[in-house]
């Protein structure tokens, strides 16, 4: 029986995927082989013993241990993409209110308290609208910072609406390449998609490399009066830096999922409270996906859209699966082959992936080990984890 430990609320639709007689789900449960949540925030929790990976449901991971999970060969999961379409259909939502006055239009309407004559009402209104005049998105360009699977989604959109659309991102795969509309212009650098850019939406994950890049320095860059959105991350926005940048004039507008203090009471501020992914559609897809991966992992070992582990996969070729994961560094695989050798352990298949300090291997091994074997594998240096899968 696997035992799975929720956090947040889980969509019953993901919560529905495990099956009731080989899986326990609840939010308080000891011992849990695995994590399923959302925003809830571990780096302060305590490790379990039995903890083997943890389901993020959603795409952003900076709530999770990274790297302590890794150290321990924890395999952590996010769901890049099932909330794609969600915070594209925002991201839209922000562009029509960035460029036609809408909200400032809809908050002055509704100071008309006063006046209870509806013909006195619209014949004021004519006269008034021009103040909230705007312009169309047809025809300007819109610069996508991040071109995965919700960058790529936003260019997509902009295209339809007869937008131009730039786009850089330094760590493009060949997979988000392929899906990328040939329409789209790569730009070499921020800087330079900044000046081209009539507004600006970014969609890069939170790292390191990503905190603050938008700063004093790169909005110098940008075309006067553009408009900035942000709905992936709060911290790759110096927000010190946007108010600067709009008190100056050289940022136009900002518009943004991620409210702070600093950002408000001002009429070139639009913040929403971080309601990107809030739509029922979106959390019952990051559940499915979520769940989907973690019991992919737990019966075949399997790996997919892990932000620590390689992708991996293979095929169950009978007998039993033996998954292990180790410090990437060399020997390793030959030495746990060795002890599967002099043991008269008979390997079907296997297959071996690295990723930066981390590697993880299955094995198909023609019938169950002995536990005896087993704990000569933990044995070996440099091995961090080691798994039976009947």
């Amino acid at each position: 029986m696997y035992k799975i430990k929720t956090y947040n609320q889980i969509s019953v639709k993901g919560l529905d995927r495990f099956p009731r007689d080989r899986y326990e789900v609840a939010s308080e449960i000891g011992h849990p082989i695995a994590y399923l949540l959302r925003s809830h925030k571990l780096h302060d929790e305590v490790i379990p013993e039995t903890l083997r990976a943890v389901a993020r449901a959603g795409a952003g991971v900076n709530n999770l241990p990274i790297e302590a999970y890794t150290q321990r060969g924890i395999v952590a999961f996010n769901t890049p993409g099932a909330n794609a379409n969600a915070v594209k259909e925002l991201v839209l939502a922000g562009l029509l209110l960035g460029s036609r006055g809408i909200t400032q239009g809809m908050s002055y309407v509704q100071t008309l308290t006063d006046i209870g004559d509806a013909a006195a009402m619209s014949k004021l209104l004519e006269q008034e609208k021009k103040r909230f005049a705007g312009q169309e998105l047809y025809g300007k360009t819109l610069g996508v910072v991040g071109l995965g699977a919700i960058g790529s989604m936003v260019a997509e959109m902009a295209l339809a609406l007869d937008m131009k659309v730039v786009g850089f991102d330094p760590a493009l795969s060949v997979e988000a390449a392929w899906r990328l509309p040939s329409q789209v212009q790569k730009m070499e650098n921020l800087q330079s998609l900044l000046a081209h850019a009539d507004y600006v939406s970014l969609h890069v994950p939170a790292l390191e490399s990503t905190r603050h890049m938008i700063n004093r320095e790169t909005l110098q860059s940008l075309r006067p009066g553009a408009t900035l959105l942000n709905f992936a991350r709060d911290a790759i926005v110096d927000s010190a830096a946007v108010v600067a940048s709009l008190d100056a004039g050289q940022l136009g507008q900002y518009i943004c999922d991620f409210p702070e203090p600093c950002l408000l009471g001002r009429s070139d501020v639009i913040a929403m409270p971080h309601i990107g992914a809030s739509t029922a559609e979106a959390e019952e897809n990051c559940a499915v996906m979520a769940a989907d991966q973690l019991m992919d992992f737990l019966h075949n070992g399997n790996i997919k859209n892990s932000v620590n582990f390689p992708p991996i996969s293979m095929a169950r070729n009978g007998g039993c699966r033996i998954t292990f994961s180790n410090e990437n560094v060399s020997g390793v695989l030959g030495h746990v082959l060795s002890v599967l050798a002099d043991n008269e352990v008979n390997v079907l298949d296997m297959v071996n992936k690295s990723r930066e300090q981390v590697a993880y291997n299955i094995i198909d091994v023609e019938q169950s080990p002995h536990d005896s074997v087993i704990d000569s594998i933990a044995a070996v240096d440099h091995v961090i984890t080691v798994r039976v899968i009947a």
